[in-house]
């Protein structure tokens, strides 16, 4: 049954792939030409999903590929059949960030970016780490900072007017760290015909401000923005990244439970019907 399942999940996850990287491109054409013309960046959320589905995306030509909790993406990373077959891998972190598991994420192999920065606070603990774990090296750890648009309590992130300091403090106070942009969830099922997503148009007039106050060109910081639900919509307001999840893997939380229960039932019913006929 293994083996259906990786033929049928194989083929499930090449086309959804393949699908979702055209909308992105078109939603890319789209972008007015005032906007910076910077390829936005399609980021495969793999929580709760298989080691086997990230390989199967990698071979599709899939590099970005991001987690929500630090202990699961710390046993993906350091999976024997990622760390054989998928070399080039860029780590994503896009969940709430802990102080307490800092040292213990950027131990992860690959790890790419950290895009959910809160604080000055948690910004001054990633840069102590990361001064500590990259030794004698100087490469820097790229971060966004993020800014709760929605303003709901459910929802992590700075308040939208601490934006500016964060950043400005993450530029002159930790020089480990390589600022990137800024990264935003916002509300949930907005309606888009009532207007361009106002969680969306807050993350771009923020941006707006810290590249006034800290003298930055626009195309140098970029905006995590759009999942799976608004994504094409986030690209064509100026998202550089999109987290894309549900509509790549499937929203099962075990694919491969279901598929070997239809396996099941195939291998025994079709049998059945044949002797009855």
């Amino acid at each position: 049954f293994n083996g259906m399942w990786k033929v049928a999940m194989s083929e499930e996850v090449a086309k959804a792939l393949q699908s979702v990287v055209e909308r992105v491109n078109q939603a890319a054409a789209r972008r007015p030409k005032t906007l910076p013309a910077v390829p936005p960046r399609l980021v495969a959320v793999s929580k709760t999903k298989p080691p086997e589905m990230v390989v199967e995306a990698y071979k599709q030509g899939q590099r970005n590929f991001g987690e929500n909790y630090v202990n699961e993406l710390v046993d993906k990373a350091s999976d024997p059949l990622i760390l054989e077959l998928c070399p080039e891998i860029k780590w994503h972190f896009i969940g709430h960030l802990q102080k307490n598991n800092v040292n213990k994420l950027l131990g992860v192999q690959n790890l790419f970016l950290v895009e959910t920065i809160d604080s000055a606070k948690l910004a001054d603990r990633v840069n102590s780490s990361w001064q500590r774990i990259r030794g004698a090296s100087t490469q820097r750890l790229k971060v966004m900072v993020q800014v709760n648009t929605s303003g709901e309590q459910s929802k992590h992130g700075l308040p939208p007017e601490d934006t500016v300091n964060t950043v400005k403090h993450i530029v002159t106070q930790c020089p480990a760290l390589h600022f990137l942009g800024l990264m935003t969830i916002g509300r949930y099922g907005y309606d888009l015909t009532l207007g361009p997503n106002p969680d969306f148009q807050m993350l771009l007039s923020r941006r707006q401000e810290v590249c006034d106050s800290l003298k930055l060109p626009t195309e140098d910081v970029e905006l995590s923005m759009g999942m799976s639900t608004d994504f094409e919509h986030a690209i064509e307001v100026g998202s550089t990244n999109v987290r894309v999840g549900s509509i790549i893997f499937g929203n099962r939380e075990n694919p491969a439970l279901i598929v070997n229960c239809i396996c099941l039932i195939l291998t025994f019913c079709v049998p059945l019907l044949q002797f009855k006929h």
